[in-house]
């Protein structure tokens, strides 16, 4: 009992040892050393602002004005990151949680008196930028950003009109604010019976934990609990769903796309094609998933697989215990296919405490990689001895390299790259980890995990989030049609497409499932879900290439890592390997999921 005690019993954040925090020294050297900065950055913003109506004044009032934007936005970017880090390391304590609240809400200031420049760009002749170019070789620079800005020029309305959008900017955001407001704070789920016996109230949180119970009834009645509660609302929910699309549907109108998709994605520059090509990809390998779905019910030993049934892992009791130390030199050893120069920085963000470890009492949960233009690229961690725990790490440190190449190699207006391509340096390096611990591991058991854990990851982040980009395609094109979206007509479209996905023989698709859509956050971001699919592909063909072709492919993968926003998502990707607008990287995709399906088949038959 006391051991129990003492492992549930967080240390407060000054009992965790210094060796196991970041070190954000390196940022600031004290608080008072950022109180100091911050005082010098807030009297800046009147000297940018000044600029307004000045840019198209001559070549040098425009280079002023964009440098002495990025030199305010850089310093901003140290600031915040030192101020959410601190938070994020003890959320209960009351200091930073004023240091990072000011500077929330100094950033918003900020933005709010700089939002002038891209639209005074786009009121300045399009020749007229053209000859300042050529006039000032230091504007060159902003070439490739004011080409970006540039791509927006047919979509730009009226100052008045743009003024006016802006203002009902809040009021379009309602359908997705009481979304989140029903869905976080308002919805109640009931109890049921744990696997002790004892009554535990579902929550968000416990839901993912009841479904990868090895208890059948546990996982039953965790999803009867969330889906009856979901049906109470289902109308609800609708009204708000379609509210967001016709918000989505409407801006896209107004700004001359032809649809919300083209809308979004020509924010990145991304052919519609890509989406396309993604779902038609997916569609044509959908055997493979009914394979697996196959499997999973012979594993389980049921005569009923159902929907519920997907999440509880097919390897039980294998002990996979990884210390913080192990994992540190397994990610070291698995990523030595990209080369000394990657080690190094692996090392350099080992040794220089980028990472903060272990979890302690307020420390904000989860993962993930931070930092800013001038910082190290920091990692949250919260240590669990476990598998999950070791890809994690190995996750944040691809976008930690990634920050850390970006920065090193671009100017400020480069450094940084879209969402596009940002998980696929992370999810590169989790293919390269789960490719030599599958090489490395004999214990037939443990392969087993690592390929179920591949499996059930390409599963959730390929054929589940491109189901939710084909539901989310079609509801945009039908309310784009005067086609009402009610609660009937949602159930029964997301019904039919887990039908289509999951198959029908050797699964239930039970009823329920059908209100999925009601309970998903992710689409209320326009189009924004198809991107897990696409980065998991692409990083899928590129530790490929990097395990099959060595130095050459390392090389193109460096280069990518280093590019920022230099280039567009896509030729980016390009000159790495991958042409995204090809069916070919989702197609290698799906065959490596084939292969590991083959291996675990052939272990288990």
């Amino acid at each position: 009992m006391t051991n129990e005690t003492a492992v549930k019993k967080l240390p407060a954040r000054s009992e965790v040892p210094v060796e196991e925090t970041w070190r954000l020294e390196d940022l600031f050297a004290s608080d008072d050393d950022w109180e100091k900065e911050f005082q010098e950055v807030k009297v800046l913003i009147p000297g940018v602002s000044a600029h307004c109506g000045k840019l198209g004044e001559s070549a040098d009032s425009l280079y002023t004005a964009l440098q002495e934007h990025d030199q305010l936005l850089d310093r901003i970017g140290s600031l915040y990151t030192y101020s959410h880090l601190r938070y994020d390391q003890d959320t209960g304590n009351s200091f930073y949680q004023g240091m990072d609240g000011r500077l929330k809400a100094f950033y918003s200031q900020a933005a709010s008196q700089l939002a002038f420049i891209v639209p005074e760009i786009l009121s300045i002749d399009e020749q007229k930028i053209k000859g300042f170019l050529e006039e000032k070789p230091e504007l060159k620079l902003y070439e490739h950003a004011l080409e970006e800005i540039n791509l927006q020029r047919p979509h730009i309305l009226s100052a008045e009109k743009e003024a006016l959008l802006a203002e009902a900017g809040e009021v379009m955001a309602a359908s997705s604010n009481t979304f989140g407001m029903l869905n976080n704070a308002d919805l109640e789920f009931p109890q049921i019976k744990d696997e002790n016996g004892e009554e535990v109230e579902v929550t968000h949180g416990r839901y993912s934990r009841f479904l990868e119970s090895a208890d059948a009834r546990v996982r039953h009645d965790a999803f009867k609990a969330v889906f009856d509660t979901y049906g109470k609302f289902r109308n609800t929910f609708a009204s708000t769903l379609s509210g967001q699309v016709k918000k989505d549907n409407f801006n896209a109108r107004v700004r001359n796309y032809d649809s919300a998709r083209q809308a979004s994605l020509a924010a990145n520059n991304i052919p519609e094609t890509v989406y396309d090509n993604l779902v038609h990809s997916i569609n044509n390998n959908l055997h493979l998933l009914h394979r697996y779905v196959k499997l999973r019910k012979k594993v389980l030993g049921v005569n009923e697989l159902h929907m519920y049934d997907l999440y509880t892992p097919l390897v039980k009791d294998v002990k996979m215990e990884i210390s913080y130390d192990e994992a540190r030199d397994l990610v070291l050893k698995g990523l030595a296919p990209l080369g000394e120069e990657y080690q190094n920085i692996l090392k350099e963000g080992f040794d220089n405490r980028w990472v903060d470890v272990h979890e302690n009492r307020g420390k904000r949960s989860g993962a993930y990689s931070s930092g800013a233009y001038r910082t190290n690229p920091y990692i949250l961690m919260n240590w669990q001895n476990n598998v999950h725990n070791l890809f994690t790490l190995a996750h944040e440190f691809g976008h930690s390299v990634h920050r850390y190449y970006t920065n090193k190699t671009q100017p400020y207006p480069y450094a940084n790259f879209s969402v596009f391509v940002a998980e696929v340096a992370s999810t590169c390096n989790e293919a390269l980890l789960n490719d030599y611990l599958l090489k490395t591991i004999d214990d037939e058991q443990k392969r087993l995990y690592l390929l179920n854990h591949f499996l059930e990851g390409f599963r959730a982040t390929v054929f589940r989030q491109t189901m939710f980009a084909e539901f989310e395609h079609q509801i945009h094109k039908k309310s784009q049609n005067n086609e009402t979206l009610t609660a009937d007509s949602l159930t029964k479209d997301y019904y039919e497409l887990n039908k289509k996905y999951f198959g029908g023989q050797d699964i239930t698709i039970d009823e329920e499932i059908g209100l999925e859509w009601s309970r998903i956050p992710h689409f209320y971001h326009n189009y924004y879900v198809y991107q897990y699919a696409t980065g998991y592909s692409a990083a899928t063909a590129l530790s490929r290439q990097i395990l099959e072709e060595g130095q050459p492919a390392v090389n193109r993968y460096t280069d990518f890592l280093k590019a920022g926003s230099s280039d567009y998502p896509i030729e980016v990707l390009k000159k790495a390997g991958v042409d995204m607008t090809s069916p070919e990287p989702v197609d290698n995709a799906c065959k490596a999921f084939e292969q590991a399906l083959n291996e675990i088949e052939q272990i288990l038959s």
